[in-house]
């Protein structure tokens, strides 16, 4: 792209020579011809170069085959600066087409981050390092505090908190204790864990998540290139005419300069310069209105595709929610108050970076006087231990309150459930659960007014939590306590419910989203707040982390589709009618240039229209 972008500040510069010195001195015909010989060659090199090796392997009729013959012809007619100006005007057009296709998908290697660089292999005494691949099923492996979980194991011995966020996009860690079963990618927090290998590190989930990406990516289908679909039928017709316009007439009639002129203006008229440019034009036009409002579109044809949009699929935790935590309820019983037993909450647990420490800390909303903090205590896979002021006070779940031997009602919420013990006593619990965001419930709604037929809401999180979301944002189909691999299994259905040209959009932010991002015919990722894989393996990016902008974006999408179709239905029009007149010998060189160039110029203020956004 740096030399085509060379290529064209070369062939600007001597096409300007060109054009301005014959106002300065005399220039004759052979200096004016080798000026702008070599300002073509520096534009035009490598579409002519193309033509040719097409027209060796077969395929002869391509926008490259028609370029090069319409601006070689222009040269041979005499009009030199006809020819560079045409194929100027397309090579800036794909220069444009070619950077958004690179910036589109240049790279998701960021998803590699979850890749174990290696395992702690047990034998006997010993441990040593090995390569992850190099394990067998039983193998003893043992997990530090900070490392990834190498491959999937069952957990032997000990116990620890699992950062499963990688994975399942959830935001609570997992507490794991012996017997339970570890997902290989997810990051050990604190306990050292022993654990026997169940399945070689190509079968393990962490492998499956980068092939799912890499083999989603080679089958999500490229919408083809309106130019080249047209030239392969426009281009044909117009050479064979141009060929029968200068042969027929001039074995009948005689005048062979006189047809062959008319030929080449017929070729000269026929260049679809006003497409080639028009055409991407409009579609950057509305990538760049789409940019003002927070949505960056990564290609034209992703642009064009949203326009189609028949389902939408939404991950949850940091798409629909703000994957944050907070206090959402309070059930206290008569020995204290709702305000004492978060108190009691955000300091026996003040010591704790975990998320639902700092949702009970945010509750209490005041400074922590660690003075009062005494003899604090972590109960793996249970839950906290302190004395606070001289009173002795456990926070933790259910099986912290059976080991306690304490009588307490067991329920099934939407969300985490803290209990608090105090000296002993049932004291109440704080419900804890995610945030949904603000503008959730508009994106649902102004998808449905924007013709979306299908709404459906993936997660991994619990059926109870998924259903209450779906539930509050008016979502009629939730699949819930999914692994990536399910979500790419459930939108692989999905596919079946669309028709043949509608599109299916998954919109979601985690890394565990990237394969489903990739394998969606639009993947559209949270930017603000999600992964940087997620990002790259999206289409569409809404940089803003405002689901209900991909509403707007929909709109705009048909907005510009609609701009589209008005360039090329007036383009076409135009071209055929002074083709005619050119065949016939009432078009002269003027009507040419105004076929070519001043409708390329009005389908370009038309395109300019895709630039302006609602307000």
């Amino acid at each position: 792209m740096k030399r085509q972008l060379r290529d064209i500040l070369v062939a600007a510069v001597v096409f300007l020579v060109g054009i301005l010195l014959p106002k300065f001195m005399y220039v004759n015909g052979n200096i004016k011809l080798v000026i702008f010989l070599i300002a073509y060659i520096a534009i035009g090199r490598d579409i002519v170069k193309k033509a040719g090796k097409n027209i060796l392997s077969g395929q002869i009729f391509d926008e490259n085959f028609l370029m090069s013959i319409a601006t070689i012809g222009a040269f041979l007619i005499g009009d030199y600066a006809e020819g560079v100006t045409v194929m100027l005007f397309y090579q800036v057009g794909e220069f444009f087409q070619n950077y958004a296709v690179e910036r589109s998908r240049n790279s998701i290697t960021e998803l590699m981050d979850i890749y174990p660089e290696y395992a702690n292999l047990k034998e006997g005494d010993t441990i040593r390092q090995i390569d992850p691949d190099e394990a067998e099923i039983g193998n003893i492996i043992v997990i530090k505090p900070g490392e990834k979980v190498p491959l999937d194991c069952k957990v032997l011995k000990g116990s620890t908190t699992l950062d499963t966020k990688a994975l399942t996009g959830e935001s609570v860690p997992r507490e794991v204790e012996v017997g339970d079963t570890l997902i290989s990618g997810c990051i050990n927090l604190n306990g050292v864990v022993e654990a026997e290998v169940l399945k070689e590190f190509g079968e393990s989930t962490v492998s499956k998540i980068l092939d799912l990406v890499e083999n989603a990516t080679s089958k999500k289908a490229e919408a083809e290139n309106f130019i080249t679909k047209f030239a392969k039928y426009y281009t044909p017709v117009v050479v064979m005419s141009a060929a029968l316009l200068a042969v027929i007439p001039s074995l009948i009639f005689g005048e062979w300069s006189t047809w062959i002129y008319r030929a080449l203006s017929f070729l000269v008229i026929s260049c679809p310069c006003a497409l080639v440019i028009s055409v991407p034009l409009s579609f950057f036009g509305g990538i760049g209105g789409a940019s003002k409002f927070g949505v960056l579109i990564k290609g034209s044809n992703y642009l064009e595709a949203l326009a189609q949009t028949e389902i939408a699929v939404f991950d949850k935790t940091g798409t629909l929610t703000k994957g944050t935590f907070r206090v959402k309820e309070i059930k206290n019983n008569k020995l204290y108050s709702e305000d004492e037993l978060i108190e009691y909450a955000a300091y026996v647990e003040s010591y704790s970076n975990h998320p639902i420490a700092e949702a009970l800390m945010n509750a209490y909303g005041k400074e922590i006087d660690s003075t009062k903090v005494q003899n604090v205590e972590e109960i793996a896979g249970h839950g906290v231990k302190a004395t606070i002021d001289g009173n002795e006070v456990y926070a933790g779940n259910n099986k912290l309150m059976r080991k306690l031997n304490l009588d307490f009602e067991e329920m099934t919420v939407a969300g985490t459930m803290v209990h608090i013990a105090i000296n002993g006593e049932y004291a109440g619990c704080i419900i804890i659960a995610d945030q949904v965001k603000e503008d959730s419930k508009l994106a649902i709604d102004s998808l449905k007014k924007a013709g979306v037929k299908q709404i459906v809401m993936l997660t991994g999180d619990s059926k109870l939590a998924g259903e209450a979301v779906a539930k509050e944002l008016g979502i009629d189909t939730v699949y819930t306590e999914l692994l990536p691999s399910d979500k790419v299994d459930k939108v692989e259905e999905l596919f079946s419910k669309k028709s043949d040209s509608g599109k299916l959009v998954f919109v979601g932010d985690g890394i565990n989203d990237a394969p489903v991002l990739a394998r969606a015919d639009i993947g559209i990722a949270m930017g603000g707040l999600g992964s940087d894989a997620a990002i790259e393996a999206a289409d569409v990016v809404i940089m803003t982390d405002e689901p209900s902008k991909i509403a707007k974006a929909i709109r705009l999408s048909k907005k510009t589709l609609g701009i589209v179709k008005q360039n090329i239905v007036f383009a076409i029009g135009i071209k055929i009618f002074v083709l005619v007149l050119a065949a016939i010998g009432f078009a002269s060189m003027w009507a040419a240039i105004f076929a070519d160039v001043g409708v390329s110029v009005i389908a370009i203020l038309n395109a300019m229209r895709a630039l302006k956004i609602e307000k």
